[in-house]
């Protein structure tokens, strides 16, 4: 059936599918989605069968079989691996070397659910790379397909997804830690006891029900209110560190011993270093809001940084173009070489324990020498024109930038180190500000300055 442009383009966003579900997302549109990408799959001639895995929301199982009866109404062939994490999901890609579709909406409220498609071997799919041929098709009316049907079957990745995260990291010489975290409700529940499970931790779970409703709190620990449980765990169990996963665990946030987060800036410059030290002189990619002690810490261990636009797919086609070893953004989410290139957030928490186990001190102490800068966070302004205000905060500043480019936003360098970036939201009429300098009141400072032009 045909669809409205409109109705299409406010779900098929710029990297995934999502919106909520019985209003903008239903059975019947996830299965044309799944018939059209199956359409795209078949003209590469790249595989002759997609993988689907789906996240614990109540709508996730239904919707993703909707998703399977489009790709084998086409012909193509299905494998069901059922309750996954994104990360999951794209280990299955790279695994059977296959396309996939995750069924999540990462961390949303329940109404919402959504697909994150990819490519064999857990390449991207977004605007440019497919789903604006998909958007196109839900429009005009997906073709039927005049051959046999393909066949589902099921497969459980899990063990093996596990086995192969603990694989690429060095975990031999742990020592016994005790580790608490929060699942948010959400897919942590279901692989954080698979892959922990033979290491030497003794865990301190904190909301592993799988729950798509998230009764707790949102699954997002990218807002400082959604950590507050799992720092009081953390201090009160006497932990020696806290991990936070979203609702479709990708990502993964840091708590040290004395319950304060542990930036994601700081959790990339630790990864970089220890993946510096197995392979020198190899580049690291960061987004271009991560801390300058990234790229500070890579070429003084003799590796090269690679500066880009904030966001998975940007990064992932520099993975694949350049062969960087390891790449991290501001969000918490990290990407590697060793896994197709796309992010785990679990690999980058085997990565935090295996670091500590190997130091004497405690975690607080590990990361202090990742600890120089501070930072203001990402605060949004409500803006009516953000071209027009963006070239006010520059004009502002022109008598002491250092320098100002314009690669994601504006990035405007100031003396001793300090800096800023102006973004615009591309589905909100915001300005998104970082800041970061030498101290917390200069940030303050800053961020205060910076605002009042922003919000005149």
């Amino acid at each position: 059936m045909a669809r409205s442009a409109e109705s299409v383009s406010a779900v098929i966003k710029a990297y995934d599918v999502r919106g909520v579900v019985g209003e903008q997302i239903d059975e019947d549109f996830v299965r044309e989605v799944g018939a059209s990408f199956a359409r795209l799959i078949r003209s590469e001639q790249t595989s002759d069968r997609v993988v689907v895995g789906h996240d614990m929301r109540e709508s996730s199982p239904k919707l993703s079989q909707a998703f399977a009866d489009g790709v084998t109404a086409q012909g193509l062939d299905v494998v069901l691996i059922g309750l996954a994490s994104t990360d999951q999901l794209y280990f299955a890609s790279g695994l059977l070397d296959a396309p996939g579709a995750m069924f999540t909406a990462s961390h949303n409220p329940a109404a919402y659910n959504g697909i994150k498609l990819c490519r064999a071997g857990a390449k991207p799919v977004g605007q440019e790379t497919g789903l604006a041929i998909i958007s196109a098709e839900l429009v005009d009316g997906v073709p039927q397909f005049q051959g046999d049907p393909g066949t589902v079957t099921t497969r459980d990745v899990l063990d093996d997804y596990a086995s192969f995260l603990r694989g690429l990291v060095d975990l031999s010489q742990m020592r016994p830690l005790k580790v608490a975290v929060d699942a948010g409700n959400g897919m942590g529940g279901h692989t954080v006891p698979a892959v922990f499970g033979p290491l030497p931790i003794e865990l301190v779970p904190l909301y592993f029900e799988l729950d798509g409703t998230f009764p707790n709190h949102e699954a997002n620990p990218l807002d400082p209110a959604n950590l507050v449980d799992l720092q009081r765990l953390v201090v009160e169990s006497g932990a020696d560190v806290g991990l936070a996963f979203d609702g479709d665990a990708d990502r993964c946030f840091v708590v040290d011993e004395r319950g304060e987060p542990v930036t994601p800036s700081a959790v990339t410059a630790l990864v970089a270093s220890r993946e510096l030290a197995k392979e020198p002189g190899s580049t690291i990619i960061h987004n271009l809001i991560t801390s300058r002690i990234v790229p500070e810490l890579v070429l003084e261990q003799g590796g090269v940084p690679l500066r880009t636009r904030v966001g998975h797919s940007f990064i992932k086609q520099q993975m694949a173009e350049t062969g960087a070893v390891f790449g991290g953004e501001h969000s918490a989410h990290y990407y590697f070489r060793d896994f197709w290139g796309a992010d785990s957030g679990m690999l980058a928490a085997l990565h935090v324990l295996a670091a500590l186990a190997g130091h004497d001190g405690t975690l607080s102490d590990l990361m202090a020498s990742y600890d120089r800068y501070a930072a203001s966070g990402e605060i949004n302004s409500t803006v009516s024109d953000a071209a027009e205000r963006t070239e006010a905060v520059i004009a502002a500043f022109s008598d002491r930038a250092v320098s100002v480019d314009r690669l994601d936003g504006v990035t405007v360098d100031l003396p001793d180190h300090a800096w800023f970036n102006l973004r615009a939201s591309n589905t909100e009429p915001l300005l998104r500000l970082n800041v970061e300098a030498r101290s917390g009141d200069e940030v303050d400072a800053l961020v205060k300055e910076i605002l009042a032009v922003v919000r005149a």
